[in-house]
């Protein structure tokens, strides 16, 4: 699939990967590139730079997900390709993480997947075709150290892509999982250079670099994008021997603590 003349809508557009994903869309002829984000000047400046739409929408409210969707078809037609890349990350372990924090990242990590996908997956499958990407995370495949409801959340959004891939493939509906490590946005912030980052992120990328990633695989319709060669090593390592990959996880977070 190439998103030449193609609608694409891309939830947390103003910023890091889903901003560079309105890029490359653009830069590749699409035919109109929805950016998507709660913060209005950055969604309405990649909008303008990318000759696209702005929608300040907060995902994580199924009223409002829902309502753009059913706009931006009615404005510029059928979605042809839904970018599920809206997320935060913030907390720590389930003791000290209150209960609305871990409420709120469910509603913008998992449920905007599920309401966008609900609104625009009956189009899809009465055309016969459709293309729903999902960001996630190698937290979601592997975890990651120090936020619970982060790791928790990505992991319910891998099982829902595969789910997805599964039951609607043969109905015309391609499917794609974005399992970033390390990626140089917002959300990694001043960790970038951290013990952390280097340890538990691999090797950064630029957001550049991943949204030619996911146009490389919706070329191939290829599910599982992953940024680094790295991870597909420690995939199967712990598939392979969870229990020392377990072990492995304890030292580098007894080394964390460490470093404060």
């Amino acid at each position: 699939m190439q998103v030449t003349d193609r609608v694409c809508v891309v939830t947390g557009g103003g910023s890091g990967i889903g901003k560079a994903l309105c890029e490359r869309f653009a830069a590749d002829g699409a035919r109109k590139v929805i950016v998507v984000d709660r913060a209005a000047d950055q969604a309405l400046a990649v909008a303008e730079a990318v000759g696209g739409q702005a929608e300040v929408v907060d995902v994580g409210v199924a009223d409002e997900i829902t309502e753009m969707l059913e706009r931006v078809e009615r404005d510029h037609g059928p979605i042809d390709v839904l970018c599920n890349n809206a997320g935060i990350a913030s907390g720590s372990d389930p003791l000290t993480t209150p209960i609305d924090e871990w409420q709120r990242q469910w509603d913008i990590n998992v449920m905007s997947h599920v309401h966008a996908v609900r609104a625009v997956l009956p189009g899809m499958l009465a055309r016969g075709e459709g293309h729903i990407q999902h960001t996630a995370s190698m937290a979601g495949i592997l975890t990651s150290h120090g936020n619970a409801p982060y790791a928790t959340s990505k992991h319910a959004v891998v099982g829902l892509a595969e789910w997805l891939s599964v039951t609607y493939h043969d109905q015309g509906i391609r499917v794609y999982l974005l399992a970033p490590l390390g990626v140089r946005t917002p959300m990694l912030g001043p960790q970038a250079d951290s013990e952390w980052a280097r340890a538990a992120a691999g090797p950064l990328k630029e957001p550049e670099e991943v949204a030619q990633q996911v146009t490389d695989a919706f070329a191939e319709e290829r599910f599982l994008i992953l940024t680094d060669p790295i991870a597909q090593e420690w995939m199967e390592f712990k598939t392979a021997e969870p229990e020392k990959w377990l072990r492995g996880m304890r030292k580098l977070q007894a080394r964390i603590a460490a470093a404060g």
